[in-house]
Formats: structure tokens, C-alpha cells, sequence
């Protein structure tokens, strides 16, 4: 398989949340393509099938533990790659097949990279979460009720990724790591599937794999809800981008653009989106000789 190793709200090569773009084939299974996401060591990989139309693919994405119905910046990152595969130098539009839901992504060339903004559509509100219901979670990521942004209330959002979005302050987005074993049982216990800490005022954000094991620098699905939240809040306008910035914790210091849209309180859909760099490309030699989780 030909791949390419981008990044993503990137600055430049070597900045941003790294990523690797696989051209699929049909011979490849579920646990191969786990394997070769951990061989490869990015938070996460995407693997792309084409179909009768060039400027539509369907793709699969897995992270270090599992497969995903939905991600970000690896759809950001594969319509990048598509651009420059494609070597086309006039903007394009992509559509891109994902299992819980089928995406457009707008890509142009700048400079030596690329701008590309991804539809994540219409966001979907969960209900808010008390400070008493969420003790548990806050507690699983060192955090308390006293640690919450004051006004304002966890709440879940999906733009196809059920995120729980946590306001807190920014001294707790700092300390905060998780360090519950159960961390994902007590996300499930409010109907969430990941947790995105907050910092309202500062508009920064993190996010980890629900182990704790690593964290995101850049997450582009996160970032979706986040527009939506603040938009429903009344601290961002509709109609009008703002940058939500991640990775100052990691070493890897990210930028994000967010633009919620919509007309009188209804948010009609998200757009997410950020420069990708090109940074690698190369070809898969061989497959894992067996399928391995866990």
C-alpha cells in the first residue's frame, strides 16, 4: 500500500498532529490495519478505497486501541493527500465515506501546503451534565466541581463522536490528567464516549486516549463540538471563525479554525479545519501475518 505521512493544523513539516494516509486495498482486514496504525506510532492512521468517482473514497479510521466511526483531522489530512495525489492545483471537494457518516472537505493549495476545511454537518446536543453527575469523571482526570468553568456545564456533543466537553479553568486544563482505570466505563455511565477539558476563555483545549496513556495534540472531531458548545453558550458568534489551540502540552503547540453556522440560535453545521504540511511518502512492503488486538 502507498501511504503518506502528513500533518496536520500544522505550521509546517514536523508540526501539528501527524498522521498516515494509506491507499487501501481489498486484501487488507480490521486487525491488519490496527497493526500497522501502532507500527506506525501516530495517534492516529486513515485508509482510503476508491471508488467510481475520483473525488469520492471511503475510508476507515483506527487510533492505538481501536477502530473510529468518525475523526477530524486524519479526513482533513487524507483530502490533503488526495489534493496532492491528484496534482491538480485549482481547489477541490472531496467526499469521504466514514461508518457514521459521509463528510465534504474543501481543499486548496497554499504555498507549499494545503488549507483544507471539513463539513462535520449539524451537531448534536446530549443533555448537560450537573457538577454532581460528573464528580466522577472530574475525579478520574484529578479535577473537582470547584474546577469548573463558573456559568457553564459539562454537556455532551456529537458531530459523530460523542465528546463530553468539560469546562474548566486554566490552571485545571494544566494540572488535569486521567488517572481512573474505569476512565471510559464512567464516560459511559452519561452516554459519552471521550471527554475534551475546556479552558472557555483561553479557547485551548486536550484530550487523551480514555487509557491516559497519550494525549491528542490536535483533535479535529473534539474541535467540532467545541464550536458547537460555545456557540449554544453565546461565548463565540455564529458565522464567524474562531481558533481553538491544543497541544501546548504536548510539545507539538496547535491551531484550529472553527466556525459554527447558522441563523437565530440554530446551528446548522460545523466547519473544522487548519493547513496540512506534507511531510513523508512511501510504500507498505508487507501486511501483519495475523490479525492482533488488544
Amino acid at each position: 500500500m502507498e501511504f503518506q505521512h502528513v500533518d496536520v493544523f500544522a505550521s509546517g513539516p514536523f508540526t501539528g498532529n501527524s498522521l498516515t494516509v494509506f491507499l487501501a486495498d481489498g486484501t487488507v482486514a480490521t486487525g491488519q490495519m490496527l497493526s500497522i496504525t501502532r507500527e506506525f506510532r501516530h495517534f492516529e492512521s486513515i485508509f482510503l478505497w476508491p471508488t467510481a468517482d475520483d473525488s469520492r473514497w471511503r475510508a476507515r479510521v483506527f487510533d492505538l486501541a481501536d477502530e473510529l466511526d468518525f475523526a477530524g483531522h486524519p479526513v482533513l489530512g487524507a483530502a490533503a493527500a488526495l489534493h496532492e495525489r491528484a496534482g491538480r492545483g485549482t481547489p477541490r471537494q472531496w467526499t469521504i465515506e466514514l461508518p457514521a457518516k459521509t463528510v465534504t472537505v474543501q481543499t486548496a493549495r497554499d504555498g507549499s501546503r494545503f488549507r483544507a476545511t471539513l463539513d462535520q454537518g449539524r451537531p448534536v446536543f446530549g443533555p448537560s451534565v450537573t457538577s454532581a453527575v460528573a464528580a466522577p469523571i472530574l475525579d478520574g482526570i484529578g479535577l473537582s466541581a470547584a474546577d469548573l468553568m463558573p456559568g457553564l456545564e459539562p454537556a455532551m456533543v456529537s458531530t459523530g463522536l460523542r465528546y463530553l466537553v468539560i469546562p474548566v479553568s486554566a490552571p485545571a486544563l494544566a494540572r488535569a490528567a486521567i488517572t481512573a482505570a474505569d476512565f471510559a466505563s464512567r464516560l459511559a455511565a452519561v452516554g459519552a464516549q471521550f471527554a475534551y477539558l475546556l479552558d472557555p476563555d483561553g479557547l485551548e483545549g486536550r484530550h487523551w486516549t480514555n487509557d491516559g496513556r497519550t494525549e491528542d495534540i490536535a483533535t479535529g472531531s473534539a474541535a467540532g463540538t467545541v464550536g458547537a458548545y460555545l456557540a449554544r453558550a453565546g461565548r463565540v458568534a455564529l458565522n464567524q471563525p474562531f481558533t481553538l489551540h491544543q497541544g501546548r502540552f504536548t510539545g507539538r503547540p496547535s491551531q484550529i479554525q472553527v466556525e459554527p453556522r447558522g441563523s437565530a440560535g440554530d446551528i446548522a453545521r460545523i466547519l473544522v479545519g487548519g493547513q496540512v504540511a506534507l511531510v513523508a511518502e512511501g510504500r507498505l512492503r508487507s501486511l501483519p501475518p495475523s490479525p492482533v488486538r488488544g
